[in-house]
């Protein structure tokens, strides 16, 4: 992926540069800045947006279990990005950085349940397509494990990838053929076979495939540990190493996999972690 566009550091005033022992002074518990990136939401399955504080370099940050954090800002105000596992225990959390350890809180959401009638086949394996979902699997981890060096763009607002209403929301507690499974890692959209899918932001094509739970898939490496996934394509109009500027073509919607009917699966993954796509539109 060719590097991005460097950070821009905003000139100073000397009103700023007198501000900033203040600033030092913050904590992680004041409200970071808004500015163009995902709503804060210290849920599982959300985003936590901690204030670093200024510095003349970028901070480099990692979760308590050692996980690199995104960390975007300029030298005036750095804001650390983490992502929050939908299994993380409410309560008291904190990631680290070279010079001090950040607390924040994590909330309690109550998810929905969604109840779905699909093919006994996609939910009682049979031995061979056991099998495959576990070669898939394993390789669909080392997919996810990507974390690139280029950042992404300081503005994170993501447009919507193909346009329709949302058909079945993150975070929900799904039930196949009244079996328990995993809970929903991303946002349904109901779009018709066919529909142009479009790139959110700037990325570059890590992982095209054809999964027995998926379908038609693509991942995008938008840098810094910030992926995005589609899924149940019906195309895929692209090839790992493909670069894509936000708002190109390069896949359509389609109901292949494990589905109910067309729709594109669209996820977010932040440091490792399956987050809520809407904080980002």
């Amino acid at each position: 992926m060719p590097a991005l566009p460097p950070t821009a550091f905003p000139r100073r005033t000397l009103l700023q540069a007198l501000a900033l022992p203040l600033l030092a002074a913050r904590t992680a518990w004041a409200a970071p800045p808004a500015g163009p990136w995902p709503q804060d939401r210290r849920v599982p399955g959300g985003v936590a947006r901690l204030s670093l504080g200024p510095g003349p370099e970028r901070p480099v940050a990692h979760t308590a279990d050692g996980m690199p954090v995104l960390v975007l800002g300029d030298a005036i105000e750095w804001t650390a990005l983490v992502g929050i596992p939908l299994a993380a225990p409410v309560g008291e959390a904190h990631i680290a950085t070279q010079a001090a350890r950040i607390p924040y809180r994590i909330t309690p959401k109550k998810y929905s349940e969604q109840r779905l009638t699909v093919a006994p086949r996609t939910v009682d394996l049979s031995p061979e397509d056991n099998a495959r979902y576990e070669r898939e699997r394993a390789h669909q981890q080392q997919v996810r494990a990507t974390f690139s060096t280029p950042l992404p763009p300081d503005d994170l607002r993501m447009r919507q990838p193909v346009p329709g209403r949302r058909s079945s929301s993150f975070g929900l507690r799904r039930v196949f053929n009244g079996q328990p499974r995993n809970p929903h890692s991303g946002m349904d959209i109901a779009a018709a076979t066919g529909t142009p899918i479009a790139a959110p932001l700037p990325g570059r094509v890590i992982d095209v495939g054809d999964y027995f739970f998926n379908g038609g898939t693509v991942w995008l490496d938008h840098g810094g540990g910030l992926l995005t996934l589609y899924c149940h394509l019906s195309r895929m109009d692209c090839q790992v190493g493909d670069v894509l500027r936000t708002g190109d073509v390069f896949c359509q919607v389609g109901a292949t996999g494990r589905v109910t009917g067309p729709h594109l699966h669209w996820g977010v993954m932040l440091g490792l972690t399956m987050v809520d796509p809407a904080l980002f539109l």
